[in-house]
């Protein structure tokens, strides 16, 4: 019987198994994963593209056993959205870090929105936009 046991001193070789299976859960969205005492494995397109990869988040997130959504500043996922999470042994300690690209981190709502008003503003003025005149309603 095969078993996989995922440890402090997990290799890459170790993660590969689960975060393929977590890669095809997530549709192929690229997945990492890392221990705390050796670097990981990062798969992407249902391949493993890097079998000694570490990343600042994977590090951070095992430091601070926090999880984190962020975009990172450097690295192979620099200024793409991610979300990292701790993997904890039975007393709550970080010994590695899982993360996958953050699909809703791409859409910035908020930003959207305040482009909308933007935009919004430029074309209509000061008027109430669109104009009564102009609404859908008066067209009827």
């Amino acid at each position: 019987m095969n078993q996989y046991i995922v440890s402090a001193s997990s290799t890459a070789r170790d993660f590969v198994p689960i975060m393929m299976c977590v890669h095809d859960l997530l549709g192929q969205l690229p997945v990492t994963a890392r221990s705390r005492d050796h670097q990981g494995v990062r798969i992407e397109g249902g391949r493993v593209v890097d079998d000694s990869y570490t990343g600042p988040i994977l590090e951070e997130v095992i430091c601070d056993n926090v999880v984190k959504r962020v975009t990172p500043p450097s690295g192979s996922y620099r200024g793409i959205p991610v979300i990292v999470a701790p993997i904890r042994d039975d007393e709550g300690n970080a010994i590695g870090a899982m993360g996958v690209v953050d699909v809703t981190g791409i859409f910035d709502l908020a930003g959207l929105m305040e482009q909308h008003a933007m935009i919004k503003k430029q074309v209509c003025g000061s008027d109430p936009c669109p104009r009564p005149e102009e609404s859908t309603g008066a067209k009827r």
